[in-house]
């Protein structure tokens, strides 16, 4: 089976409402799906969605990736097209993420498998979520509690947007509110120097903290090694990760988790061999959005079906977008259902409905 066209169309998605953290925030979610098409009519999708912030290309870069694999896919069979993108273009991982997403799409549609079981034969077939709710306001209670009657026991807050003494409070103000049994998943984004964040850690004490994420403005092997020893609950690497390197963390883990984001570290295959490296190194690992298109987020949620463990992914980002460029995985009682269709699955075409003009140009 043969490439015959490789295209990407542009969408831009409004949300519902801003997304905040200490790196800085959007509005606005825009990227590219991207198409390819074989010579039996098969159709791949990916989605390729820039986020500098997170540590992708810019929006110049990826575009003038995706257009020179257009002009040099077309043609190749679907091992060699997927060879050559893996192997190439390092300093854009958005496009390489959806022109892989799309070329795994058709692999596994070939092979009659959905393609979390194409990626590991083991793969769960659901997956717990945990419920993004922002950062700490006058509303937070009010999400926290909607999340927790809709069936979260994970709740993940942005925190570091205000000095830890307003920002502890109000954790504990919610805590009070909340059932026993749920669980807090805090991401500071790189907010503090190891002393604000020993004390904002050190604050925590007696609370349902499940991880914190990134506490460290300028992430360092040992300062976080130190962090870790002090308190009860894993750290979690996610853009600390790209910081210190993934051969530096796992040679002498200084952390017990790992954040995987496919659109920041190139696609699924480099993101399942790095669970697989973190595994064997006996760190946990969560996969999370950057607040993706339904395409990324069905995609990550291949990818942690695939990891294959117990723990709550970032998957249920898709309530913060106005419109989506087709029908994203819906959580019920913060659980994802993989479902038996080869592929990702049901995903945009010219015949759904749910992929307006508006969203897509």
């Amino acid at each position: 089976m043969r490439l015959t066209h490789c295209t990407f169309a542009p969408y831009r998605l409004p949300l519902r409402q801003p997304w905040t953290s200490a790196r800085g925030g959007f509005a606005v979610r825009e990227g590219w799906l991207v198409r390819l098409v074989t010579d039996a009519g098969m159709i791949g999708y990916g989605d390729c969605a820039p986020l500098p912030q997170a540590g992708t290309e810019s929006m110049d870069s990826a575009v003038a990736c995706l257009s020179g694999w257009a002009a040099t896919l077309p043609g190749l069979s679907l091992e060699s097209a997927l060879g050559r993108v893996t192997a190439g273009a390092a300093g854009a991982p958005a496009a390489r993420c959806g022109l892989e997403t799309a070329l795994l799409d058709l692999l596994a549609q070939q092979a009659g498998l959905p393609l979390a079981r194409w990626l590991n034969p083991g793969s769960s077939a659901a997956v717990k979520v945990n419920a993004a709710l922002g950062g700490l306001d006058s509303q937070m209670a009010g999400r926290a509690l909607t999340a927790v009657a809709e069936g979260y026991s994970v709740l993940k807050l942005k925190v570091g947007l205000a000095a830890g003494s307003e920002e502890i409070p109000l954790l504990h103000d919610l805590v009070r509110c909340l059932p026993a049994g749920v669980f807090l998943r805090l991401d500071a984004n790189c907010a503090w120097n190891e002393r604000e964040a020993e004390d904002f850690l050190g604050a925590l004490d007696g609370l349902p903290v499940e991880s914190v994420e990134d506490p460290l403005a300028k992430p360092d092997m040992a300062g976080w090694a130190r962090l870790q020893a002090k308190v009860p609950f894993p750290l979690a690497a996610d853009e600390s990760l790209r910081i210190m390197g993934a051969d530096a963390v796992f040679s002498q883990p200084p952390v017990r988790r790992v954040v995987l984001k496919p659109m920041v570290l190139g696609g699924l295959v480099t993101a399942l061999a790095l669970a697989r490296r973190a595994r064997e190194a006996a760190v946990e690992c969560v996969v999370t959005t950057t607040v993706d298109s339904a395409v990324g987020v069905t995609a990550a949620l291949h990818l942690a079906a695939a990891v294959a463990n117990d723990l709550a992914h970032g998957l249920a980002t898709s309530a913060w977008l106005e419109g989506d460029v087709g029908m994203p995985p819906l959580p019920a009682g913060g659980v994802l259902q993989l479902g038996n269709c080869p592929g990702l699955g049901r995903l945009p075409g010219e015949e759904n409905e749910y992929s307006e003009k508006i969203f897509i140009s």
